[in-house]
C-alpha cells in the first residue's frame, strides 16, 4: 500500500478535499500510482494528513465517480487502469498552440456586423429563464414540435402582424437556429433545380450558401429603388432573393411601386417565389415603417424570413420563416421529421420575453440608443468636404460614405487605417452570376461602409474625428481625377 505525502495548504482557496483529489489523480495519470495499486484507507489517510475523515471521503468519492479509483468491498480502494479514460490536457501541454493576436492595428472598428451588447437586458432574461426552470417543466427537456413551440409561433405571428403587416398563421411559421439553417430547410422544400436571382451588391453569406447548395445563380443590379424587375424578367430566374425594407449593404428602402412590380413578376408563373429577408426592419430613423412585402402578397408567393439576432443578440440564434400555404404541403412531405434546432427552453424564454412586454420595451430602448449613435455619426460626417456624400442613413445600424474625388476605395481605406480606424469597402459585396463570371456591377463611386452598433457614443465621436482628419483635406485627390469629378 502506497503512502501519500501530500503537501496541503489550509490557506488556499482550493478546498482540502480537492487538493487531495488533484494530487492522487495526477499521480495516477503520470503513472506514479500504478494500476491495481492499493490506496490508504480513508481513516488511515485522514490520520496521516491530520484532516477529518469526511474530507478524505469526499476526495475518494470524486475519484470514484471519475473512474480513477475503484472500491472493492472489505478490501479498500485501488487505482484503476486509465488508458481508456478521457483526459483533457492543460493548454500548456499542447504543442504548437496557436498564439492569440497581441492587439489590433485599429483603435476603432466600424464593423457593419454586431450589436450593442452593453444594452442587452441580462437581468430580465435571467429572471425569465429562472422562472421557467423553477416550474419544473420536465417536458421542455424532450424534443418538441419540429417547427418550434406553438406558443412562440403564435406570439411571433401576432408580433409580425402588428409590427410588419405580415399575414400568417402559426402553422406557417418554422423556427430555426439562425437563417443559415432555414435556408438549408428551404432548399429541401423547394429543391435546388431553380434559378435564383440575387441583388448585387448583396449579403454575400446567403449567396455562398445558395451556391454551395447547388442553386443556379444569377445577379441583378440594384438601382436607387432596389432589384431591377425588368432585368429580373430577362434573367430566366424563378426565385428572387431580396431585402426590400433595408437592402444590405446599400440601405435602400424599396418603394411600393417596385414592390408591386416584383409581386407581379412572381404571380405571372407557377413555381415563382420571392424570398424576403427582413433582417433588421426594427430600426428606422426617417419616415414611417414600411410594411413587409409579404403583407401585400395575395398569391402566396413570398417566403418571409426574419431573425431576433439583430434586435436581441446573435447568440439567441432564433430565426423564423413564414411559408406560403402551398409550400406547407412540401414541408410535410420533405422535412416534417427533422427536429427543431432551437432549445425549447430558449424558445419559451423568448416567448415570455415578447408576451410580457419586455421585447417592446427593449426595442424602444435600442431604437433610442441606435438613433443617438446614428445622429452623432451623421452630424460628424457632415463636416466632411463636399466630395463625400452620405447614403443609406434611413434605417439599420450602418451607413455609407461615397467619394467623388477620384480616389479608389483602397486609398480611402488606407487613409483611415493610418488613423487606426477600420472601415469596409462596398465593392466586397459585389457578386457575379456564377462562379467564373465577372461581378455584375452598376458603376458606382468608391464607397465605404460604417457600422456603428458596436461602438459607444464617445467612441463614435473620436473615430469620426479621426476620419475627418483622414478624409477632410480639400486637397485629398486620387490619381483618376480631381475632387469634383
Amino acid at each position: 500500500m502506497r503512502e501519500l505525502t501530500i503537501d496541503l495548504n489550509p490557506k488556499s482557496r482550493i478546498p482540502l478535499y480537492e487538493q487531495i483529489y488533484n494530487y492522487i489523480k495526477q499521480d495516477i495519470q503520470r503513472g506514479a500510482i500504478k494500476a491495481k495499486e492499493k490506496l490508504p484507507s480513508s481513516r488511515a489517510l485522514a490520520s496521516y494528513l491530520e484532516v477529518s475523515r469526511s474530507t478524505i471521503d469526499l476526495a475518494y468519492e470524486q475519484l470514484l465517480s471519475e473512474g480513477y479509483v475503484e472500491s472493492i468491498p472489505c478490501k479498500g480502494y485501488y487505482a484503476c487502469q486509465i488508458e481508456d479514460l478521457y483526459q483533457l490536457r492543460p493548454v500548456a501541454e499542447f504543442e504548437e498552440e496557436p498564439s492569440r493576436q497581441e492587439g489590433s492595428s485599429y483603435d476603432y472598428d466600424f464593423t457593419p456586423n454586431g450589436i450593442d451588447l452593453d444594452s442587452f437586458p441580462y437581468g430580465v432574461w435571467r429572471k425569465i429563464v429562472r422562472n421557467i426552470l423553477l416550474d419544473d417543466n420536465k417536458e421542455l427537456f424532450q424534443l418538441g414540435d419540429p417547427k418550434g413551440e406553438w406558443d412562440l409561433r403564435e406570439t411571433i405571428c401576432s408580433y409580425l402582424y402588428q409590427a410588419r403587416g405580415v399575414n400568417c398563421r402559426p402553422d406557417q411559421v418554422v423556427l430555426g437556429a439562425g437563417n443559415d439553417y432555414l435556408l438549408l430547410l428551404l432548399a429541401v422544400i423547394l429543391g435546388t433545380n431553380h434559378q435564383m436571382a440575387m441583388e448585387t451588391p448583396t449579403y454575400k453569406h446567403a449567396y455562398r450558401i445558395f451556391e454551395q447548395l447547388g442553386f443556379g445563380l444569377c445577379t441583378i443590379p440594384v438601382d436607387a429603388q432596389g432589384m431591377q424587375v425588368s432585368k429580373l424578367q430577362l434573367s430566366g430566374a424563378d426565385i428572387a432573393y431580396v431585402m426590400p425594407s433595408h437592402q444590405y449593404p446599400l440601405g435602400i428602402v424599396m418603394p411600393i411601386k417596385r414592390r408591386l412590380e416584383l409581386l407581379s413578376w412572381a404571380a405571372k408563373e407557377d413555381g415563382r417565389y420571392i424570398i424576403e429577408d427582413d433582417y433588421d426592419s426594427e430600426f428606422r430613423y426617417k419616415g414611417k415603417p414600411v410594411p413587409a412585402l409579404q403583407g401585400a402578397d395575395k398569391n402566396g408567393k413570398v417566403i418571409y424570413i426574419g431573425t431576433f439576432s439583430k434586435s436581441i443578440a446573435p447568440a439567441i440564434r432564433i430565426s423564423y420563416m413564414v411559408l406560403p400555404r402551398e409550400l406547407l404541403k412540401a414541408y410535410q412531405v420533405q422535412i416534417s421529421m427533422i427536429s427543431s434546432t432551437v432549445s425549447r427552453i430558449d424558445q419559451m424564454t423568448l416567448n415570455s420575453f415578447i408576451k410580457e412586454g419586455y421585447y417592446e420595451r427593449h426595442l424602444n430602448r435600442m431604437r433610442t440608443i441606435y438613433g443617438r449613435k446614428h445622429d452623432i455619426l451623421l452630424n460628424e460626417l457632415k463636416k466632411l468636404p463636399s466630395f463625400c456624400r452620405v447614403t443609406g442613413e434611413r434605417a439599420g445600424v450602418h451607413l455609407l460614405v461615397e467619394f467623388e474625388n477620384g480616389m479608389s476605395e483602397e486609398e480611402i481605406i488606407s487613409l483611415a487605417k493610418a488613423q487606426r480606424v477600420k472601415v469596409y469597402p462596398l465593392s466586397e459585396y459585389a457578386i457575379g452570376g456564377g462562379g467564373k463570371e465577372e461581378p455584375v456591377w452598376i458603376e458606382r463611386k468608391p464607397t465605404v461602409i460604417l457600422g456603428y452598433a458596436t461602438l459607444s457614443e464617445r467612441e463614435i465621436e473620436k473615430a469620426a474625428g479621426r476620419l475627418l482628419r483622414a478624409w477632410g483635406s480639400t486637397s485629398m485627390t486620387g490619381g483618376r481625377g480631381n475632387r469634383n469629378c
